[in-house]
């Protein structure tokens, strides 16, 4: 039995991933900050089939600790301070978490489990201001937020490793991918829970940023898939993940609406912008000067065909598919808190 440690398995990911391999036979350890109030309801399916250990990605000795003990096989570092907004906010702490932290898992690996092989969570942020479209593995990088160059610092030095010592080091450039576990801090989560709550009488309007930002969305059950994939490659390599279709925040509201019941029209332009009812006459959506990030990242589209053609992967939901699951999703939940 193949033992993993996956770092950050409270998350949308790390639960997604725990799935999988909990599927696949792996004896699962998930790290858990000791310190931190933990949400455990994504995995609270796998609590009894998972064993959560305390750890830091801020903490080099229990990183040791860890692995010295566990001895994994396959390590997935998911864990991070992974809201992009917060990062203005908290530009050390992203950097010390998103980024230098990277660096302690490695040399916990190149110290304690060198064999071991390595997933690190790369990110479309890097891409930031882009310089070409569609974004590949060659695609120089130009982060435009303190969580973008944290990614940035993650992935190169995971290359490091991988080139210095010799380590089985992937970095997955995974662009945004999205699910019913995605948080409510989210723009995709925040749309389709507002929708649900609009439609049950909860909350009356929606405040967005930039409605033209377009995104490269995709489903996060999919995407991991991609990350053990990577893993079981006989040569460590670095893969840019997603699906080659972007779509505007305009169209995801449009569509997440369009699920839970409502047409709108938009009136107005930039800060006027308003998204109606078209039967009610309802403000729904309404645009707010305070969701705009400091520097905007416009278009982020992905060139996965490497990923493709190389680790035969491809993503099985589509877009629509996407907004129809997590609008379902929220629905269901107000549902039941409203009966």
């Amino acid at each position: 039995m193949k033992k993993s440690l996956i770092t950050g398995i409270t998350g949308q990911d790390g639960s997604y991933i725990a799935d999988l391999l909990l599927e696949k036979g792996y004896d699962v350890y998930g790290m858990v900050r000791r310190n931190s109030t933990e949400n455990f309801e994504r995995i609270e399916h796998i609590r009894d089939s998972v064993k959560l250990v305390p750890g830091d990605l801020l903490d080099q000795m229990s990183l040791m600790k860890l692995i010295r003990d566990i001895q994994p096989d396959e390590i997935y570092n998911l864990a991070a301070q992974s809201f992009v907004p917060t990062s203005w906010n908290q530009p050390v702490f992203t950097g010390e978490a998103t980024g230098i932290g990277v660096t302690r898992m490695l040399e916990s690996i190149r110290y304690e489990k060198p064999d071991a092989k390595f997933y690190q969570a790369s990110s479309s942020e890097m891409f930031g201001k882009v310089v070409e479209m569609p974004q590949s593995e060659k695609t120089p990088f130009y982060p435009r937020s303190p969580y973008g160059v944290a990614k940035a610092y993650g992935h190169f030095i995971t290359v490091n490793y991988r080139e210095s010592y010799d380590i089985f080091a992937v970095s997955g450039i995974l662009f945004n991918h999205e699910s019913p576990r995605r948080g409510k801090e989210f723009v995709t989560r925040k749309i389709t829970d507002a929708a649900a709550r609009i439609k049950f009488g909860i909350m009356d309007t929606l405040e967005l940023g930039n409605l033209d930002a377009k995104r490269d969305w995709g489903y996060a059950g999919d995407y991991v898939r991609m990350m053990w994939l990577m893993l079981q490659q006989d040569k460590a390599d670095d893969y840019v993940i997603g699906t080659g279709e972007a779509h505007s925040v305009r169209e995801f509201v449009d569509l997440a609406f369009k699920n839970a019941g409502f047409e709108i029209r938009w009136n107005g332009e930039d800060l006027n912008e308003r998204g109606i009812d078209k039967k009610s006459g309802k403000t729904l959506v309404k645009v707010s000067k305070k969701f705009f990030r400091p520097a905007e990242v416009n278009h982020l589209l992905a060139n996965p065909a490497k990923a493709y053609e190389k680790l035969g992967w491809q993503p099985e939901v589509s877009f629509d598919k996407l907004v129809q699951m997590m609008v379902d999703g929220d629905i269901k939940r107000y549902e039941k808190l409203t009966k």
